[in-house]
């Protein structure tokens, strides 16, 4: 039988559907003053690659001044728009993207707009009948907004669910790590998922370093009493894996042995300034061939690749998981981690000489 069959066949399913009818929202962001030029609506050129491998392209200087334009423009008018449609299975999904640009969400003063823009998007998604809206990148910031809950606060009644995509991320993380390690060293900035991370592999019998006092004594008052024995403060850096998330600094990368592996747990990379470590990138999988019209990659990561984030929104909609997971809930880490390999997403292999990084 034709592979394409099924496919076919779903995508007709699909195009029956009443007109306008959506499932699923993954709620964005631009993030560099170049971004605009990488999505769909951009140039095809750049979004088909990540960003990071079209960054220098000599053409896009000339067009500073409508970078610049565009920025301000979007300042003072800017609305939510929607940059691409996509079809999965019996969803219908859709990325839309909040112009306004990382530097922006780093501002204090910018945050009660944020929150509108990000409110308002969440209300249209109510009024459209979306069932799961994944709050992407710094969208779903703590400082800003709780990872979402403020929303459900506001708005107690919404039927749409609110998903931060914590425990996809978490999931991918503890499952990037290879079996045979027995140690790991966690730094950067601590949050809801660096607490997760820390519990699951205590339990698996990792042994979690810390370089900081301070982060010790908050990991200790996270970790179940049964293995905060392999809670660990230390100042000296053996570990050969590293798990970073945000402000992840260049004097802690000089600190690393030689031949460290850096697993991020964080919305951004990091800046890659060892030439003899070796990175992986951001929590995300490979995303299965059913899912169609995908002709743009998420803006650092490799073509059909989706970050965790926008996974886990799909996830909620296909399972019909009628739960929110925003500020201090997460969802079940083995119960979402079965369910993306149930449906054909698939973990990116890390492709690093075992013995360099193993304890």
């Amino acid at each position: 039988m034709d592979k394409s069959t099924d496919t076919r066949y779903e995508m007709s399913l699909s195009l029956k559907k009443e007109k306008g009818k959506l499932d699923v929202v993954h709620l964005t962001h631009l993030t560099n003053l170049d971004s605009i030029y990488h999505l769909r609506l951009g140039f095809s050129s750049l979004a088909s690659r990540p960003q990071s491998s079209s960054s220098s392209n000599w053409y896009l200087y000339f067009m500073s001044p409508i970078t610049l334009w565009f920025a301000i423009f979007t300042w003072f008018y800017g609305q939510t728009f929607v940059a691409e449609r996509n079809a999965f299975k019996m969803l219908n999904l859709q990325t839309w993207v909040i112009p306004r640009f990382r530097s922006q969400y780093q501002k204090k003063g910018q945050r009660e707009t944020l929150n509108k823009l990000i409110e308002d998007a969440i209300l249209e998604a109510e009024r459209s009948g979306v069932k799961v809206l994944s709050l992407g990148l710094l969208n779903q910031g703590d400082k800003l907004n709780k990872y979402g809950e403020i929303y459900i606060k506001n708005h107690p009644n919404l039927k749409i669910k609110i998903v931060d995509g914590s425990s996809l991320v978490v999931a991918i993380v503890v499952n990037s790590i290879p079996k045979e390690a027995t140690q790991v060293l966690l730094c950067g900035k601590l949050n809801k998922v660096s607490y997760a991370i820390a519990n699951a592999l205590c339990e698996r019998g990792v042994k979690i370093t810390t370089m900081y006092k301070d982060d010790y004594e908050i990991l200790q008052s996270r970790i179940s009493i049964d293995f905060k024995k392999n809670l660990i403060f230390s100042e000296s850096y053996v570990a050969k894996i590293w798990l970073v998330g945000d402000r992840f600094n260049e004097t802690e990368q000089k600190m690393a042995p030689k031949g460290t592996l850096f697993i991020p747990c964080s919305q951004f990379p990091p800046k890659k300034l060892r030439k003899d470590c070796f990175y992986h990138i951001t929590p995300s999988m490979e995303i299965p061939s059913s899912l169609l019209n995908v002709h743009s990659c998420e803006n650092w990561l490799p073509r059909r690749v989706a970050s965790a984030w926008r996974i886990a929104g799909i996830l909620h909609a296909l399972e019909d998981w009628e739960v929110n997971e925003c500020g201090d809930m997460m969802f079940s880490i083995q119960k979402i981690w079965q369910a993306s390999l149930h449906h054909g997403f698939r973990p990116l292999k890390i492709n690093t000489p075992m013995l360099k990084f193993i304890n």
